[in-house]
């Protein structure tokens, strides 16, 4: 299978374009590209955000590679208007309505300054452009049955002379690769100083990080999962798709290792001997069991610390060389930073308990979760920790700019 990009600005000669045709109707080539879906700041505040992202994540088979919270200066606003209005497609009718929506809707708060926040998605794989321009819809609602995210989430309103009286989008796409191209190349110029952590008002801060069970395949389980926590009321002010390095899972899950051998003799000892009764033929009492619970466990401990950090990041650690750590990485996550009065204690609660089986119905683990490991989500369990866990994490990191110059320029 071969990997072929189109970038701006590259020639293909014909011979080249009739071969590239021939193998990629033959399934020999991919044809990868690049599309994006901005996530209006009315959106994020009407809760809707969970909604609008699964219905990307499972009416395609692209994979979702960089996930970025904005707070757009007038600078920005004005720049991706005029973006809209210089378009070839579309009429310029509805290419005014929506660069007026833009400036307005994406331009800081003229009372108070403060910026919007809104998340910025990035797509990648095969057709990328068409397939989340069809998922996204029409601004006019032309089916009028919530078949496309527009239609569900977004509005058009017109009264009886046709002139539209209320326009909500609910999201921004680009409908060609040109355009694409061009707001993109936008965007990675402000991502230094307008993108990462979103109007932070110093409250109480806690990482939610969505695990690997939730993008192995299309689904709608992370946007599920990001409604769910909608309820606590908290804002969003940060987020980050990234796969965890083995190095950054050996950090953020060093701590598990210390906490295991300790509580292993206590939740152990009834396992081990009903292990022993099941396999050997006859019973031990679990004091007798905690014996030998607290001569493994540091070994079951450290097998469970292998365990986690495979399934985190693709890799068993005793296998990588310490020298790879740093790079290792194979599976996907989804890096998200509430804020807002008792974050910690509202997000667990939705969450539920560590074990799928003791969590209450209705909470993510309960309806996502498999066992203690494929839980569907980690949270932090303390705003001490929140803080060491983003840090390890990196979530204000860009990884964003990377795949926009592959791409873009």
């Amino acid at each position: 299978m071969y990997d072929v990009r189109f970038c701006a600005g590259r020639r293909v000669s014909c011979t080249g374009i009739l071969l590239l045709t021939f193998l990629r109707a033959q399934g020999k080539i991919c044809m990868k590209e690049l599309a994006y879906v901005l996530i209006n700041p009315y959106t994020i505040r009407k809760s809707r955000l969970g909604g609008v992202i699964a219905r990307y994540l499972s009416r395609t088979d692209l994979r979702l590679v960089a996930a970025r919270m904005f707070g757009p200066s007038m600078e920005l606003a004005e720049g991706y208007a005029r973006c809209v209005v210089e378009r070839e497609d579309g009429t310029p009718e509805m290419n005014r309505l929506i660069a007026d929506y833009v400036t307005k809707e994406y331009a800081p708060n003229v009372s108070t300054g403060r910026s919007h926040r809104c998340m910025c998605l990035l797509f990648e794989g095969e057709d990328a452009i068409r397939k989340i321009w069809e998922v996204t819809g029409s601004v006019t609602l032309r089916w009028g049955c919530g078949q496309t995210v527009r239609e569900t989430y977004g509005d058009y309103i017109q009264n009886d002379s046709g002139e539209v009286t209320y326009f909500e989008p609910a999201v921004l796409v680009g409908p060609t690769k040109d355009f694409v191209n061009r707001t993109l190349r936008l965007l990675c110029e402000h991502i230094p100083g307008e993108s990462g952590l979103v109007n932070s008002h110093n409250e109480e801060k806690t990482l939610v990080m969505l695990k690997p069970d939730n993008f192995q395949r299309p689904s709608l389980r992370a946007g599920n999962i990001i409604d769910l926590l909608s309820s606590s009321g908290l804002r969003i002010v940060a987020t980050k798709k990234f796969s965890m390095t083995v190095s950054q899972a050996e950090s953020f899950y060093g701590p598990v290792v210390k906490s295991l051998t300790e509580k292993f003799p206590v939740f152990g000892a009834a396992r081990v001997a009903s292990a022993v009764s099941r396999e050997l033929g006859f019973s031990v009492t679990d004091e007798e069991a905690a014996g030998l619970c607290t001569k493994i466990a540091e070994r079951f401990a450290r097998n469970q610390f292998e365990d986690i950090v495979e399934f985190m990041t693709g890799y068993r650690p005793s296998d990588v060389p310490e020298r790879e750590k740093d790079i290792r990485a194979g599976a996907e996550c989804l890096g998200l930073v509430y804020e807002g009065e008792n974050a910690v204690a509202k997000i667990r609660d939705i969450l539920g308990a560590t074990d799928p089986s003791k969590a209450r119905p209705g909470s993510v683990r309960r309806e996502f979760g498999t066992n203690i490991m494929v839980n569907a989500a980690h949270a932090s369990d303390s705003p001490e920790n929140a803080e060491r866990e983003m840090k390890i994490i990196d979530i204000l990191g860009d990884n964003m700019s990377p795949f926009i110059r592959k791409y873009c320029y």
